[in-house]
């Protein structure tokens, strides 16, 4: 691929997506720091929210702002029907056989905390073991570390190469008579490294173990169907998918939401309680104890309804169109090294620039106006994987545009010559 400029039609309309409108509805995306227009590539952090979005929210707390599942009153059932509305516009977007099996929750961390406090805690003891990989987030690491120095348990980790993709072979023999669960990530955020988890969970299957996916990077980016993934868990965070903090959700099959127990006790949860016992609430209101965070969840439905129009097809392809230019641009540039290089990533360009460290580069984008992230991404096994302390990371959503990585190329100059 050249990296002289393309042509502004070239630019403005990508995988048949128009960038220049989508941007309109981004209120954010006007604004100007330090003076620079802001470049915003720190997506996989969190992405930015469009007005479509935001004028729900707005709508919510002015004309139907009350508690969900608990009263008569007019604005109690406004509100329990955009709530549970919510929840069928999240099944269908996963693609889940049943609205009772969407959960939700503050984020893809609190799903994986779920998860392991319920269903961890009830089927995994002393001498079982756990199957991570080497790219996950710490989110999910330290969970399943927690319940391994509880239970008496055993983490094997999947190795991966140098190009950071997993090592399937390895992965295969990690399996035994004591392993009893596996966690994955859909998509590396340190790496952008697209796992082939639908191989990976018919693997586990094949020895009778469930399968749990973090598709926190994946779901904002690529159509995600857990049925013909067949995982037994997914979970996803709404502010990396243009929705707000505080929303998230956990999908899981029915059968095994039925056998676990409740995480948390509270309101809603319930069907009846006396001194002596408690009988739980049915799926999914077993796993949401107390008032949720009902802004944010109707938020997230916004969010996903705004993605669907668009198409996670098209946002796939203009992302992809994204990654190819930049990571093609980046090689002339001396002293700069990518770190994941696998054959199918995600929006993801992380990188080390000679002995500069990340957050120096960081810093002196911001200066230009451009955000990207600087640190080790809560994914140091990653970092150590690599032998670098942290990386720099752009990371590109459908709104970018190809100027704008025109202006991070050209920011990595400055770095550069700062330090000349």
């Amino acid at each position: 691929m050249s990296n002289a400029p393309l042509m502004k039609s070239e630019k403005d309309v990508s995988g048949g997506l128009d960038v220049i409108k989508v941007r309109e509805d981004f209120p954010i995306l006007q604004r100007s720091v330090h003076g620079r227009p802001l470049v915003y590539l720190d997506n996989a952090a969190s992405s930015q929210m469009p007005r479509q979005v935001i004028d729900r929210l707005v709508y919510y707390q002015t004309h139907e702002h009350a508690n969900v599942h608990r009263g008569v009153h007019t604005l109690s059932q406004l509100a329990s029907t955009a709530f549970e509305d919510a929840r069928r516009t999240a099944q269908h977007f996963l693609g889940a056989r049943e609205e009772r099996e969407i959960i939700f929750v503050r984020g893809a961390t609190e799903a994986i905390n779920l998860v392991m406090n319920s269903y961890g805690r009830a089927f995994i003891g002393e001498g079982d073991e756990i199957i991570l990989s080497a790219m996950e987030h710490h989110a999910n690491i330290v969970p399943w570390q927690m319940l391994c120095q509880e239970k008496g348990a055993r983490l094997r980790v999947i190795p991966m190469d140098d190009a950071g993709e997993l090592l399937l072979d390895e992965y295969e023999k990690l399996f035994n008579a004591r392993t009893r669960f596996v966690a994955l990530s859909h998509v590396s955020n340190a790496l952008g490294t697209i796992n082939p988890v639908r191989e990976m969970v018919a693997t586990a299957h094949a020895h009778g173990v469930p399968v749990l996916l973090d598709g926190a990077q994946a779901a904002p980016h690529i159509p995600v169907d857990v049925q013909a993934l067949d995982c037994d868990f997914y979970v996803f965070s709404g502010h990396k998918l243009c929705g707000p903090t505080g929303s998230g959700v956990l999908y899981g099959k029915a059968a095994l939401l039925e056998k676990m127990p409740p995480w948390q006790g509270g309101g809603d949860m319930i069907l009846n309680v006396t001194f002596g016992r408690t009988t739980y609430n049915e799926l999914p209101y077993k796993f949401e104890a107390g008032t949720p965070a009902i802004a944010p969840v109707i938020g997230l439905g916004a969010a996903i309804n705004y993605l669907t129009a668009i198409g996670l097809e098209r946002i796939a392809a203009h992302e992809q169109a994204l990654l190819e230019y930049a990571t093609e641009a980046v090689r002339d540039i001396e002293g700069l090294c990518i770190i994941g290089t696998a054959r199918h990533k995600a929006a993801v360009l992380s990188f080390t620039l000679g002995d500069i460290h990340p957050h120096d580069i960081g810093t002196i984008l911001d200066q230009h106006g451009i955000a990207v992230r600087a640190g080790h991404h809560c994914a140091q096994p990653v970092m150590q994987r690599f032998g670098v302390p942290a990386t720099a990371r752009a990371s590109f959503a459908f709104y970018n545009t190809f100027e704008e990585v025109d202006a991070l190329l050209k920011g990595i100059h400055e770095v550069r010559k700062v330090f000349a």
